[in-house]
């Protein structure tokens, strides 16, 4: 009885798995041990016959992983004569027939070299001779198909149109390319006749491409936006060269100016510019493009070195925010407006001279002067451009823009009543003139307007608007009680 409770209590305390101890010296060459009865055991185990696979009692395949590990587990609490009888008891095991669809890493042990010996995992992975036993991912036969099929001109434009993958370099002669053009063209899809292009272009003389588009007008527009947009101007100039479109080469060659930072390098590709063939009015304007810009830069280098030194009023009142460099000439003018406003016509900087060398119109100079000036609140400068002077000597108040534009502008920039209603007086429409005095709040025009018209009604409903005891009431109070004034209502 006694003996029995002994053993139960070994079994229970007793363990497979040997703990680590700093006490074994041979740990090293124990695990060296293991390592070759296990390969041993693996040859005995292992059949040359590729067509079968070997299964424990348990039904686990023999060399797969959980059969490995269980093996080296029990190798480790098993003495070293009991090995032969573990041999004995596995190659007595079952034979089945392998299944096509299992993988396992004991595949690549069935393989040796010439020797008889087995090849290690890195080896089996390497030597092309073996299978590959790697589960591979295929790709659909459809797609195959797409890559094998021969596929007419016609059928391949429909499976572009539907974004299959086809591939264009079975088309060798020039006549089945051409025909895969018109296709294209007669699909009307920009992107497949883009692709088409694009393959044209990769597979066909320049000169025969540019030949073969001059008779397809649609597909030669295509190609020409194909070739602005990817920024091939070498190949673009050549093409509008041969098609005998000089103007489009001049604007094309134009353009490139833009890529140019530097303002004197931009300068001097556009006096390069004027001797190009352009028409009669691009010419003009390229001129006067490269007379701004050269005027920009007198302008910018004097203003520069003004600024730095500090002398000059209004430079020191209104630094300057940005550079006048490569501006339009609008914004130049506002430039010279705000900081060169009293300079004589003859100074380049002069917006008279600005006004006289571009052949800028009245309404824009004027649009532009007032803009400038009203922002630095010079009310006699805004007032001085709008008079004008008879051949009598008489003054007169004129504003090509129109007044109403006027009174606008000079809200904006904040501008005070009695400069505002001067201006709002001088509206001719009489509905324009009130909407505009009531918004602005000029009392005295909205007043003496109805005054003149006689309105009793419209005076006596504007006092409930106006501020109690404000000077605007009294007025008010004033006209609604003078006898002389024979109301119409």
């Amino acid at each position: 009885m006694n003996r029995v409770k002994v053993d139960e209590e070994e079994y229970w305390h007793s363990s497979k798995c040997k703990a680590f101890t700093f006490d074994d010296e041979d740990d090293e060459l124990s695990q060296l041990k293991e390592s070759k009865r296990a390969v041993n055991s693996l040859r005995d185990i292992v059949d040359d016959d590729d067509d079968l696979e070997k299964f424990s009692w348990s039904g686990e395949p023999v060399g797969s992983i959980s059969w490995s590990i269980k093996e080296t587990a029990s190798t480790n609490s098993t003495p070293e004569g009991s090995d032969l009888g573990l041999q004995k008891g596995s190659s007595s095991t079952g034979s089945f027939p392998k299944q096509s669809s299992s993988y396992s890493l004991s595949s690549f042990f069935k393989g040796r070299n010439k020797h008889g010996s087995f090849q290690s995992l890195s080896d089996a992975l390497i030597d092309t001779g073996f299978k590959n036993y790697a589960p591979e991912l295929r790709r659909p036969k459809a797609e195959y198909k797409d890559y094998e099929s021969v596929w007419s001109p016609k059928e391949t434009v429909k499976r572009l149109q539907r974004g299959k993958v086809c591939s264009l370099e079975r088309f060798h002669s020039l006549q089945e390319k051409l025909l895969l053009l018109d296709e294209a063209v007669a699909g009307h899809d920009g992107n497949v006749i883009t692709a088409v292009l694009v393959f044209l272009k990769r597979t066909l003389k320049k000169e025969v491409l540019f030949r073969e588009l001059e008779l397809r007008q649609v597909a030669l527009c295509h190609f020409i936006h194909f070739l602005k947009e990817i920024g091939d101007q070498k190949l673009l100039l050549d093409l509008l060269r041969f098609l005998d479109r000089m103007e489009e080469v001049a604007l094309t060659q134009y353009r490139e100016h833009l890529i140019i930072q530097d303002a004197e390098k931009r300068k001097e590709f556009l006096k390069g510019c004027i001797g190009l063939p352009f028409s009669s009015e691009d010419s003009a304007l390229v001129q006067d493009h490269y007379t701004l810009l050269e005027r920009q830069i007198i302008i910018e280098t004097s203003d520069k070195h003004l600024e730095a030194s500090g002398q000059t009023e209004i430079f020191r009142k209104h630094p300057r925010k940005a550079s006048i460099l490569n501006m339009p000439l609008v914004t130049t003018l506002f430039y010279s407006c705000f900081y060169h406003y009293t300079e004589a016509e003859g100074t380049f900087s002069s917006p008279a001279n600005l006004k006289k060398t571009f052949k800028i119109p009245d309404k824009q100079y004027v649009l532009t002067a007032l803009a400038a000036r009203a922002k630095l609140r010079a009310w006699h400068d805004v007032d001085a451009l709008f008079t004008t002077k008879n051949w009598l000597g008489y003054t007169k108040k004129k504003a090509p823009i129109g007044f109403h534009r006027v009174a606008e502008i000079l809200q904006r920039n904040n501008a005070p009543v009695q400069v505002l209603q001067e201006y709002v007086r001088l509206v001719e429409d009489l509905e324009t003139k009130l909407n505009l005095a009531m918004k602005y709040k000029c009392h005295d025009v909205v007043i003496d307007t109805y005054k003149d018209l006689k309105d009793r009604l419209q005076l006596m409903a504007y006092r409930c608007k106006v501020e109690r005891g404000s000077p605007a009431e009294e007025k008010i109070d004033s006209i609604l009680s003078n006898p002389q004034i024979r109301w119409k209502n």
